[in-house]
């Protein structure tokens, strides 16, 4: 990898993961979703200083485990770039949760990884990506609940992105607009994980967003 290669790390639950390997096969080491389509378009693109990718998204994820491994897995990559998408499994546990007793960290851990952050790493770049559903397979029976406590989480992302100067790419108006030309499973197949259908529309609304701002990568 060229030095001067800019380093470029992805955060979250599942929908980041993407079924990655744990090792260092580079054909599934990032992954089978939209960080995938990413690394190979830009990867593709940028070929004379290509961008080194790195995948860190682990399934089940909330904001407040996000924050619990923030030291091993975002800071000391030194990453020039962090794309983070969390928020799902946060709304997921309350909604399904039926003892009352668990508390929502979503915006208190969000706001110390960005404040941990901006902190030890003032020149790396962010990305905040907006949390997303649909209504059809889990989501179906309490959607309303559902549907609101995402709509608040995306207001909380938009405003911390403001706050800590990240790019915001917004993905929840995307994936209602392609929904209601088919049906919702098409894009997310349980009404939260993507198909490759809804990969590929999450890394064209990355792309069309980040590229066209300061922290495009070229």
């Amino acid at each position: 990898m060229n030095r001067q290669s800019k380093t470029i790390l992805f955060q979250g639950d599942s929908i980041t993961d993407g079924n990655r390997c744990r090792n260092g096969d580079p054909n599934h080491i990032l992954g089978h979703g939209y960080v995938f389509i990413l690394a190979g378009k830009l990867g593709f693109e940028l070929v004379e200083q290509p961008p080194h990718f790195i995948n860190r998204g682990i399934s089940g994820n909330r904001a407040a485990d996000l924050y619990g491994r923030w030291n091993e897995d975002a800071i000391s990559l030194k990453p020039d770039l962090i794309s983070i998408m969390i928020g799902v499994n946060d709304a997921w546990r309350i909604i399904e949760d039926l003892s009352g007793r668990i508390t929502d960290r979503f915006e208190r851990a969000y706001r110390d990884l960005l404040e941990e952050t901006a902190e030890v790493m003032p020149n790396t770049g962010l990305v905040i990506c907006e949390p997303f559903v649909l209504k059809t397979g889990v989501t179906a029976e309490k959607w309303e609940l559902w549907r609101k406590m995402l709509d608040e989480y995306s207001g909380i992302a938009r405003r911390l992105s403001q706050e800590f100067n990240a790019v915001y790419v917004p993905l929840q108006a995307a994936f209602d607009k392609a929904a209601s030309g088919t049906d919702a499973a098409y894009w997310l197949w349980d009404g939260i994980h993507p198909t490759a259908a809804g990969h590929e529309l999450i890394a064209r609304e990355w792309l069309s967003v980040v590229q066209n701002s300061p922290l495009a990568i070229r």
